[in-house]
């Protein structure tokens, strides 16, 4: 076994993050790694190459037990990482990139001419014909990609781990890419694969390790491991579990369509989604990590532009080059992640909340601080919000009255879309039913909700119907008398008929 991780823990401020987490990765064998957002696979691989240092449990390394102090001492023990976001320089040749930091010099000088033949050299290996003297920042994304492993080649990495490869590439330049780790596991090298696109892990890796909640759910050969199966583990759901759960939601009347994507595309994240919301329906949206989910809520927001396909708002086709223009149109966004996008901590409870209504609260540019008042204490009393005083700072608040500030923020704006990212992230069961019941109670007073969430139960107890989406594209749209939890894991595995 060329690395084995046991027993792994690590907590920030108190707040685990890996829970005796485990890894095996055999030489020359290419692992598979997956998980949803907050698994514990990044902060597993931070430990591994030095960044983070874990609370216990024990790393051996090709045969000997490590513990490395920085990525910089787990680089030098033959563990390469390569990271979605290429770390090369951008302006330097592509020769220099590979031997950045480890130049041959020939008496005291740097040796040039060893240098381009060493790159030349190990970038044929790959098949790889190209000027090493041009900076890397005139090659495409998969070019970059090949001379950043062509660097841990000649590192000599026994073990090299990629996040997210393929994220930028297209098919072709994904194919090339897999070449190429095959050539690397041929020579002995052994590849940690993290990606989230099922059809790219059982076309190039040998087994796969799953995380769920900081702890490794499942470790299998893929090939034993159906789609659904590999699905089920990563979201922690026995498929019978919720069958039986469903609402008195009254789907008997079609309503009218008051927003609509045709063929929605934008980057290589967003390919090609459709979907509609109703008046007076949540329209849930589901997929895995990597789906397109988040990405497609911000290009209807208007964070991201719409390169292909339509908006159809009100029968009018729409294509907002900012938020604020989605903002005036009676749409609102409440992020996924509350703490980076969503509440500004130091800031009291009532800054907060109005802070999307503040040009409409402005007289020649003082804040109409009645009517300020008279609007936070409305949406505090009707949205059962637990504090001290409008004046509190959010951050006393708990995750799930954060949550009802976020929403009160744009409710206040009196929209007509709401769009809410994992609007039950990190917060209790009781406050999760407030929120479901919240949400449901606004689709009832003819809101259009867009609610996107990883957590099947939610989708299953308040959606109206499901658009599910796989690799930037719109796979199933399943109506309330289609949804049941084997009918979602079998779209977000991608086995739709």
């Amino acid at each position: 076994m060329l690395l084995s991780m046991q027993g792994i823990t690590k907590s920030f401020s108190g707040v685990p993050a890996l829970r005796a987490a485990s890894l095996e990765i055999g030489e020359g064998e290419i692992m598979a790694l997956v998980g949803q957002n907050g698994a514990g696979k990044s902060t597993l691989i931070k430990i591994l190459t030095g960044a983070y240092q874990r609370d216990e449990g024990t790393i051996q390394f090709n045969g000997q037990e490590v513990s490395f102090a920085s990525p910089a001492q787990s680089q030098a023990g033959g563990i390469a990482t390569i990271y979605q976001e290429i770390n090369l320089a951008p302006q330097r040749s592509v020769a220099e990139n590979i031997y950045l930091s480890r130049e041959p010099r020939k008496f005291g000088f740097l040796h040039r001419r060893a240098m381009r033949d060493g790159a030349r050299n190990v970038l044929k290996k790959f098949n790889l014909d190209i000027d090493v003297e041009m900076p890397v920042a005139r090659f495409s994304a998969a070019t970059r990609q090949m001379v950043a492993i062509a660097r841990a080649v000649t590192q000599q990495a026994r073990l090299l781990i990629m996040d997210e490869p393929t994220s930028s590439l297209d098919e072709r330049e994904v194919s090339v890419l897999f070449d190429t780790i095959r050539t690397l596991q041929k020579s002995g090298v052994a590849v940690l694969f993290i990606g989230h696109r099922l059809d790219e892990l059982y076309a190039i890796c040998d087994r796969v390790t799953i995380m769920r909640d900081g702890q490794t759910v499942a470790v299998s050969p893929l090939a034993d491991m159906p789609k659904m199966e590999l699905v089920r583990n990563m979201l922690g759901r026995e498929l019978a579990a919720f069958e039986a759960l469903s609402r008195d939601i009254d789907t008997s009347e079609e309503k009218p369509v008051r927003l609509q994507l045709e063929n929605a595309g934008s980057g290589v994240r967003v390919r090609d989604v459709s979907l509609s919301l109703r008046e007076g329906e949540i329209t849930g949206l589901a997929g895995l990590l990597g789906s397109g989910r988040t990405e497609t809520a911000r290009i209807i927001f208007g964070v991201d532009k719409l390169e292909r396909g339509t908006i159809t708002y009100d029968g009018k086709q729409k294509n907002y080059a900012e938020p604020a223009d989605a903002i005036a149109d009676g749409i609102g966004l409440v992020s996924e992640d509350r703490k980076i996008d969503g509440i500004i901590p130091d800031m009291s409870i009532r800054e907060n909340m109005t802070l999307a209504l503040l040009p409409k609260l402005k007289k020649a540019g003082i804040v109409d601080r009645a009517r300020q008042d008279e609007i936070v204490a409305r949406f505090i009393k009707s949205l059962g919000v637990k504090c001290a005083s409008p004046d509190q700072p959010i951050k006393e608040l708990s995750g799930g009255n954060q949550q009802k500030v976020l929403l009160a923020r744009w409710l206040c704006t009196d929209p007509r879309v709401l769009i809410v990212d994992e609007p039950t992230r990190g917060i209790d069961i009781g406050a999760k039913a407030e929120i479901l019941k919240l949400l449901r109670g606004l689709a009832d007073s003819g809101l259009s909700v867009l609610m996107i969430s990883s957590e099947l139960e939610e989708l299953l107890v308040a959606a109206d119907r499901v658009t599910v989406l796989s690799d930037g594209m719109s796979v199933a749209v399943l109506p309330r008398h289609e949804l049941s939890e084997g009918n979602l894991l079998a779209a977000m595995a991608h086995q739709v008929n």
